[in-house]
């Protein structure tokens, strides 16, 4: 049986409850919502009301921030990784497998000749 409690989707924490479970400022969170990454849900008296996975999503942004990647560019990234990580989800939904080279945590190996350094001579 599932109920709101289990629901990541779900708009439970109020602003200023949300931004002190994350450890952020309300004023931030207004930011990423004007940015385009997190849209809360309003109650019926017009106040936001944010779930677990856009807190998550928010405390990603942050992390991301604190590296010193400008707000535009963490906001993409954050997006583009919730949207990987919702196809595996759905890759195993449907009982495909993921292997290693499909973990995105795990860097790309750059091409042998695009890694070494290669120096030409003058002709």
């Amino acid at each position: 049986m599932s109920t709101t409690f289990d629901d990541a989707d779900f708009p439970a924490y109020t602003m200023g409850r949300a931004a002190d479970m994350i450890g952020v400022t309300p004023a931030f969170l207004r930011s990423l919502g004007a940015a385009g990454l997190i849209e809360p849900e309003r109650s019926l008296g017009g106040h936001r009301r944010y779930s677990r996975h856009q807190l998550q999503l928010a405390l990603r942004a942050r992390q991301l921030l604190d590296e010193g990647i400008q707000l535009g560019a963490a906001c993409r990234i954050v997006t583009l990784e919730d949207r990987l990580a919702a196809a595996h989800r759905r890759i195993s939904e449907l009982g495909g497998v993921l292997t290693p080279e499909d973990d995105a945590d795990i860097p790309t190996q750059t091409h042998p000749d695009i890694a070494k350094p290669r120096y030409f001579r003058a002709t």
